[in-house]
């Protein structure tokens, strides 16, 4: 007879043997040394680091934790952020994950957070948990030599600098300047301390972290506006230089660090091509070049992944920039959210409240996930059949309501 698998949260003590799970169910090596395994201990905390054990081994891994999101308008939102999920492919199959969701989503709830947030690696596993894709992703690669920008560049036009630097300068600037941006950033999502501990490397996950290059830009006022992290690969073809600069991560407070940044990538010495790394589909990076073409795109998907926990907190929590009222019947096969909500939106505030009136619209817990950030069109959701208009019309006027000027973007994977 075949033991039960149980799951359960996951002690200190365990914490090998959950990572070995981990590592094994993502295909890395499944042998954390000493220092990766003390890196790892950073992130424990208790209750909040799910496994299945057969036995004394585990063979499904699930781990969240505190996060905060952007809404539209700048609300931060208390979210419930999924990671680490794995299930060995010897215990496929069996309920594992949907056993280890419910219970995190249940205390989730509990906790009074308003979605949960993942990003997913693979598409058809977690709209059956009412997760919709929620932002888009796109990357772009920048043929240098076709950009058309002068090759003479040799800092900013408009009185501002750009230095390069090291961590611990990242470290001591970078935290107030991404809080800045992401509380305007609709999608965006909260660093924590160990976030710029492990990018700049005084936290290492990985024993082959390698150390990138770190630039800041200021103003004219010396004020830090941007900054970015990248790295080089060393491409030679006959004694041409063919390298190209990876970036990891940019951010500016607005188009004259953004592309301050992006003239620096591009006039470094041997660099013939820039990797623009996760940027927003509306990004005006391709703009910043005399030539946009130069920058061609090379994905774009899905990325950031919502779960609506408490529908009437998050319908009031973002903004609105025309006036109109919805009724909204929401599925839920969880149970978790579900129900008809009336929501009355202006520029003026929001108010969304329990309702018996007649729906306007039915649709899924995820649907509504898909568009509360304002990337996806009610109106094609409707055209798919994943979204029913009770009432003819609905579905545009909809649109006209919770469409945002700007698509939202997560900068960060997690």
């Amino acid at each position: 007879m075949t033991n039960p698998v149980e799951v359960r949260p996951v002690t200190e003590s365990e914490l090998q043997d959950w990572h070995r799970a981990l590592a094994t169910g993502f295909l890395q090596r499944p042998t954390l040394s000493a220092g990766q395994l003390e890196a790892r201990r950073k992130q424990f905390v208790a209750g909040r680091l799910l496994g299945a054990f057969d036995g004394p081994r585990c063979v499904a891994t699930f781990r969240s934790f505190e996060q905060e999101l952007t809404a539209v308008g700048g609300a931060a939102v208390p979210a419930d952020a999924v990671s680490n999920v794995t299930v060995t492919a010897t215990h496929r199959r069996r309920g594992l994950l949907t056993r280890m969701m419910s219970q995190d989503l249940a205390a989730a709830k509990e906790r009074g957070d308003v979605v949960a947030t993942l990003i997913a690696a693979e598409y058809p596993i977690y709209g059956r948990y009412g997760f919709g894709p929620a932002t888009t992703l796109t990357e772009w690669t920048i043929e240098v030599p076709r950009a058309g920008l002068d090759p003479r560049w040799s800092g900013p036009e408009d009185g501002g600098r750009i230095d390069l630097v090291d961590g611990e300068d990242i470290r001591k600037l970078g935290p107030d300047l991404h809080e800045r941006i992401r509380r305007s950033t609709a999608g965006a999502v909260s660093r924590s301390g160990l976030w710029w501990q492990s990018r700049t490397g005084a936290v290492r996950f990985d024993e082959d972290w390698k150390e990138p290059y770190f630039a800041v830009y200021r103003s004219a006022a010396g004020e830090v506006e941007g900054m970015v992290s990248y790295e080089s690969d060393d491409t030679w073809q006959g004694k041409q230089p063919y390298n190209t600069a990876d970036v990891h991560w940019l951010l500016g407070t607005g188009p004259a660090a953004e592309r301050a940044l992006w003239h620096y990538l591009c006039s470094i010495d041997w660099i013939t091509r820039v990797k623009s790394g996760w940027r927003s589909p509306d990004d005006l990076l391709p703009h910043y070049l005399p030539d946009p073409r130069a920058a061609r795109i090379t994905t774009q998907a899905d990325w950031l992944w919502v779960r609506i926990l408490d529908v009437v907190r998050a319908l009031e929590a973002r903004t609105y920039d025309v006036a109109g009222t919805l009724v909204l019947e929401v599925a839920d096969r969880q149970g978790l959210a579900g129900g008809r909500f009336r929501l009355d939106a202006s520029p003026d505030g929001a108010s969304c409240t329990p309702t018996t009136d007649t729906p306007d619209l039915a649709l899924d817990i995820a649907e509504l996930a898909s568009v509360w950030l304002g990337d996806q069109s009610v109106a094609r959701l409707h055209a798919l059949g994943r979204v029913q208009e009770e009432r003819v019309g609905a579905a545009r006027e909809a649109d006209a309501l919770l469409r945002a000027s700007g698509r939202p973007w997560c900068p960060d994977i997690f």
